[in-house]
């Protein structure tokens, strides 16, 4: 069987590994439009355990992970200066780079072919392939071109939102929000090497436009972001990398596949950047589809098992992101709440802890919150 992976982020690098490892005589090629060493955007987050997922099945490439994330134990929030605590919420997160080279190691380490540089432009590029996977992103060939065989859509949430670095270093994930002239700002921020860290900016499309944002260019927007967060960078600088204004793209499909085509990862669905499981899911994904080409000959039935197994478990998290993604759009609304209220409501956005949860998972949180209540 020939195989096209077209994307090499992480779903795209890692299918193509896992199959190399499975069958090393496969044919497996990888098309990525930009160079190896091009990224977009700094740290990738991973929620509670990081990547113990891989731990079972690929020891190999967990342990080659691991040593470079960095990792915390509390999440902080801080609602106009006032800081709360909330414990026993661990989080784990890689530069977006440094994790692409690792997995680009482990493709190499399989002799997976990986040809950079190489925009694909039509699918009849590929039609010598028996399968081709569509890891190419929010705005997928794959998927645009088959979109009434995937059934799929692609809505826009109203925020604005933008991905800065910075040098300051953050103790723990951290959610900054702020009230400015202009309506409510939040930042998400959090560090991805000792000395480097996420922030992204985010704000509703009303303080956008009252703020003059659209109107800016890239470094006068950057200089306005560092104003708004003053208090948290304590004087460093924002840094800028295709730092533009987005709203989050919500990528749906009722179908997985179309004939010999398969997506993985943002080009098949999305996961609202809040819950931090974007990349684990991409993985999860690969994992899926490489067990499911291996259980059953028949490629159209290792597809209709892909989706079988995989949409269960997908679709669940799906629903948390989409819960967390609602709070904040309504997150200006939520800051006017009481700071334990506030804090309750942030860390219950996704439906998925109660507060009977919490008590075992964050006991110093609920205690404080609770004294709050009497």
């Amino acid at each position: 069987m020939r195989i096209a992976i077209l994307g090499a982020g992480p779903a795209g690098l890692y299918f193509s590994y896992l199959i190399k490892r499975r069958v090393p005589d496969a044919d497996v090629t990888v098309f990525e439009q930009n160079s190896a060493d091009a990224t977009f955007g700094f740290g990738v987050v991973f929620s509670d355990r990081a990547l113990e997922f891989l731990r079972e099945d690929d020891e190999e490439t967990y342990a080659a992970i691991v040593p470079h994330m960095e990792s915390w134990q509390d999440i902080t929030l801080v609602l106009c200066g006032e800081r709360i605590t909330i414990d026993g919420i661990g989080f784990a997160a890689i530069g977006r780079l440094r994790l692409l080279q690792l997995l680009q190691a482990r493709a190499a380490s399989a002799r997976v072919t990986v040809v950079y540089g190489c925009a694909v432009k039509s699918l009849d590029e590929l039609r010598e392939f028996d399968l081709v996977v569509g890891a190419d992103g929010v705005n997928s060939l794959v998927r645009r071109t088959h979109a009434e065989g995937f059934g799929a859509s692609l809505d826009h949430l109203s925020n604005r939102f933008a991905w800065f670095g910075t040098a300051k270093r953050f103790e723990t994930l951290t959610q900054t929000f702020v009230e400015s002239d202009w309506g409510a700002f939040n930042a998400h921020h959090y560090r991805y090497e000792s000395d480097k860290s996420t922030f992204i900016v985010e704000t509703d499309a009303a303080t956008f436009q009252r703020a003059g944002l659209e109107a800016m260019n890239e470094r006068d927007a950057k200089a306005f972001c560092e104003r708004i967060f003053a208090g948290a960078l304590d004087g460093e600088p924002l840094i800028s990398n295709n730092s533009i204004w987005r709203q989050f793209p919500i990528v749906h499909n009722k179908r997985w596949s179309h004939g010999k085509y398969v997506l993985l990862g943002d080009a098949l669905h999305t996961a609202h950047f809040s819950i931090g499981s974007g990349t684990r899911l991409a993985l999860e994904d690969a994992i899926a589809l490489d067990k499911a080409l291996a259980a059953q000959k028949d490629l159209s039935e290792a597809l209709a098992t892909f989706e079988s197994s995989r949409r269960p478990i997908l679709e669940k998290l799906v629903v948390g992101a989409n819960g967390s993604a609602d709070w904040y759009q309504r997150f200006a609304e939520h800051m006017k709440l009481p700071a334990a209220d506030f804090a309750m409501s942030y860390i219950t956005r996704s439906g998925r802890v109660d507060i009977e949860r919490l008590r075992k998972l964050s006991p110093g949180f609920v205690d404080w919150y609770e004294r709050d209540h009497h």
